[in-house]
């Protein structure tokens, strides 16, 4: 005879079974993202290491410009076409998911090629050393957007590891395109040499996915999604929108090296700064993938997303304040006097920002786009107003500082709409449960 006992023993064995499953899932999905994350972010950094080491101090400003221009436009692409897409199509059956990636990567190629038409026009009328890049930024920019389309539909599949493969077939085919750039010597060639390599990975992931872009779709894919998109449109535009005014004011105020310094400060924190641009390839989709399955437990996933992503920006600034001035000058070379003088401000924003990206991530989730509206353009105002009023008073230090202060209160508001939106999803849930 089976006692209540057993047969509680009985039924919690497959129950339980089931839960280790779905963690292991989980931890493995999270793995290649961080993968994915450290081969992005080594990738971005290697591009940065050799042209501010190829190119000295100004040239690197003018880089880090077009790079900060690249940045906008990507928020406009990921807003319109990919941010919808990991919302609405993670762990959507195949079929679904394969016509939805083929309207957003057309998108985001779409995105690219109308942008970057604007950008080679206004290169061309500016000329010189800034024309000449933004010139050929607006060239590249379709590969690049491409290649990161393909990132997020990995992502939103569940296949994480597909995205890594992508993301190093990109810094392989780096590897020679900087070689020739180093030779030529000319920020315009690092630019060229930075998106055609990207452009080798989108290519490669058109092989990965058996899918082309459906550049017509790309009006349908904008209107069925309006609701979602055009919100994040407005919110990531804001994110980088401020990056951008905050460099464009800073080298007004004190002059293009001043933009150098900040992107070789930038730098330093590079693994931490890249995921935290890319960290929504992850995050939102297994958050989505938590509230579907547990929606209790989406608040304490998104904080210790939040929480082990400052933890981590705090120990890495920590590390950098005992590298010797020989091993920075060897990275950095001559950026590195200036640059290490920003490494504590620098790594506060970082860690603020961090802690802010796990609320960020469970307001997506909840597809609560009117807060995460909100919170992120009261925090871009926040960083826009911080970095330049910090430049007027204290130059390139003072705006460090002032940009660290600002993270850290948008941080603050991110999680108090989060708190909010919760308390409002899970009544709606439980009466959704209870109706018969």
């Amino acid at each position: 005879m089976t006692t209540g006992k057993g047969t509680e023993t009985t039924t919690a064995g497959p129950a339980g079974r089931a839960r280790r499953t779905a963690r292991r899932a989980l931890v493995g999905r999270l793995s290649w993202g961080l993968a994915d994350q450290a081969a992005s972010s080594m990738t971005n950094f290697a591009v940065g290491i050799f042209v501010a080491r190829s190119l000295g101090l100004a040239a690197f400003g003018v880089f880090s410009l077009a790079w900060v221009t690249y940045g906008v436009v990507l928020s406009v692409s990921r807003g319109l076409a990919t941010d919808p897409l990991v919302v609405r199509f993670s762990g959507v059956p195949t079929a679904s998911w394969r016509g939805a990636v083929a309207r957003s990567s057309g998108t985001a190629l779409g995105v690219g090629a109308a942008i970057g038409a604007l950008c080679l026009v206004a290169g061309l009328g500016l000329g010189g050393v800034v024309g000449s890049a933004f010139a050929c930024l607006g060239v590249m920019l379709p590969g690049l957007l491409l290649q990161d389309a393909w990132r997020y539909a990995f992502f939103a599949a569940g296949t994480g590891r597909k995205a890594f493969v992508n993301d190093v077939v990109w810094g392989v085919a780096l590897i020679p395109a900087m070689v020739v750039a180093a030779r030529v010597g000319t920020v315009a060639a690092f630019v060229l040499a930075w998106g055609a390599s990207a452009a080798v990975a989108a290519v490669y992931g058109c092989f990965q996915t058996g899918l082309l872009p459906a550049v017509t779709g790309g009006r349908a894919w904008v209107t069925a999604h309006r609701d979602l998109g055009y919100r994040y449109l407005v919110e990531n535009t804001g994110v980088s929108g401020a990056s951008q005014l905050r460099a464009y004011g800073l080298g007004a105020i004190v002059g293009v090296d001043a933009v150098g310094v900040i992107r070789g400060a930038e730098l330093l924190l590079g693994p931490f700064l890249a995921v935290l641009m890319g960290l929504s390839l992850v995050t939102v989709a297994e958050a989505a993938r938590v509230l579907r399955r547990a929606p209790h437990r989406l608040g304490p996933f998104c904080l210790a997303l939040g929480g082990a992503q400052a933890a981590a920006a705090l120990l890495w600034g920590a590390a950098l304040l005992l590298v010797p001035d020989r091993f920075g000058e060897l990275l950095l070379g001559g950026v590195w006097h200036a640059a290490s003088e920003l490494i504590v401000p620098a790594t506060l924003g970082v860690a603020g920002a961090g802690l802010g990206t796990g609320a960020a991530a469970g307001l997506r989730a909840l597809g609560a786009a009117r807060r995460s509206l909100r919170c992120q353009l009261f925090a871009s105002a926040c960083y826009v107003g911080g970095g330049l009023g910090g430049a007027a008073a204290a130059g390139t230090v003072g705006s460090a500082w002032g940009v660290a202060a600002a993270t850290l209160c948008g941080s603050a508001v991110w999680w108090l709409h989060l708190r909010s939106a919760l308390r409002e999803h899970h009544p709606n849930h439980l009466r959704e449960v209870r109706t018969p």
